[in-house]
């Protein structure tokens, strides 16, 4: 197994996502088959993975019950234990005093190794900054007090937003969770991302180092292109661009059945770093993924758009919707005024007429939209999660 040092701790480089784990045969989301994630850690723990990483939200609460429950079984120093506080999910009050503490009951810890502040992005950034629920210093204290070892946080947001929130808590924060993959390094900013970060002298944590599977699932093409240069499955490529990245101190795989545990493991016994033409080839085939619409950025088209939209980030988060439609993409547009959403258009064709690369802003607006009308609202995720944690509640209470 790798390692990668993190302060004075010795961290496998592969941790293990709880968010996808194997589910009772047509059970709900928050129906975990226990047995199976039972063997999961089993050989994940006998082949030196030492990280596990839940949240509140995962599994409708059950990823935190089953992982707790399950690493009970091994001694508490052989493992690290990370968790997040849900101030992502839309909601009317938070009481981080009392989440923690129903999340130290269930996962049956005194303390958390690692603790993250949940995907800070446009819309939450502002529940963590509002001094009525002080979230961020109520977790800099339990820190204090030690039932948090090390505090970070996770995050979905755009360049800006990583750089207003690392401003404003950035010396409390020992490590950011981000979205990292060799498709995402530009179609997400990832890479800037890492740099500001690699910067700021704070160590990355990975998720979605896949992108949700999509980076293991290439098309008979990409893939026989990867096997000319390198005979190893399109996952263990994806993840061998992360290991050569120094600044990455854990890559997090929400793995879903001991198949992919084990296809995890063994990318992961030793490093097999990619050429820079291999890197090169990735790269390559990221840019055909993407079919992006050709944004520049170079706002020529801002200056006359009458509902003043902010019309390159507006492409820039449909590019990444049209490859994979998904809350994230949701999420962020929801953070936004509605005047300023992409709907907001009423295709008055100025832009068009000024942008360089001939894009037919209007279309690409409305069809955006389209895709967008198709994604669940986060407000309707979050309402469904929490419906979700309450099932789990009660089947937990009647047990």
């Amino acid at each position: 197994m790798i390692y990668r040092k993190f302060q004075d701790k010795s961290l496998s480089l592969l941790g293990f996502g709880t968010m996808r784990l194997p589910l009772k045969p047509g059970g709900s989301a928050s129906e975990v088959d226990e047995e199976q994630v039972r063997e999961m850690i089993r050989y994940a723990m006998e082949n030196g993975v030492n990280y596990f990483d839940t949240a509140y939200p995962y599994h409708g609460g059950e990823s935190e019950r089953v992982t707790g429950r399950l690493l009970k079984e091994y001694d508490r120093d052989s493992f690290y234990l990370a968790t997040k506080y849900p101030g992502h999910q839309i909601a009317s009050t938070y009481d981080p005093q009392a989440v923690f503490e129903e999340q130290l009951e269930k996962c049956q810890v005194d303390y958390f190794d690692f603790y993250l502040l949940h995907n800070v992005y446009e819309n939450s950034i502002k529940v963590y900054k509002d001094p009525q629920w002080g979230i961020v210093d109520y977790f800099i204290e339990q820190k204090r007090q030690g039932k948090i070892r090390h505090l970070g946080f996770s995050s979905h947001g755009g360049v800006d937003n990583l750089k207003e929130f690392l401003d404003l808590y950035g010396e409390h924060m020992e490590f950011c969770q981000i979205q990292l993959n060799y498709l995402d390094w530009s179609l997400q900013d990832a890479q800037k991302k890492y740099e500001i970060l690699t910067e700021r002298n704070i160590p990355v944590w990975v998720m979605e180092p896949l992108r949700g599977g999509t980076l293991a699932n290439l098309k008979e093409e990409q893939a026989e292109k990867l096997k000319g240069l390198r005979d190893e499955s399109p996952a263990a490529w994806a993840l061998r661009f992360l290991q050569g990245l120094p600044n990455v101190t854990m890559i997090l795989s929400g793995m879903s059945s001991i198949e992919q545990m084990k296809q995890n493991v063994a990318t992961f016994e030793k490093e097999k770093s990619l050429s820079e033409q291999e890197q090169n080839l990735l790269f390559e085939l990221a840019e055909g993924m993407k079919n992006s619409v050709p944004c520049t950025a170079c706002r020529y088209c801002c200056d006359g758009c009458p509902k003043g939209l902010d019309i390159p980030m507006l492409l820039s988060i449909y590019n990444e919707a049209r490859i994979l439609p998904s809350s994230t993409a949701g999420m962020r547009i929801e953070a936004l005024a509605e005047e300023k959403q992409p709907a907001a258009c009423i295709a008055c064709g100025k832009c068009a007429k000024v942008c360089p690369q001939k894009i037919q802003i209007p279309e690409e607006l409305k069809a955006f939209t389209e895709i967008l009308s198709k994604i669940p609202s986060w407000t309707e995720i979050c309402k469904q999660r929490d419906e979700e944690a309450k099932r789990s509640r009660e089947r937990n209470a009647g047990a």
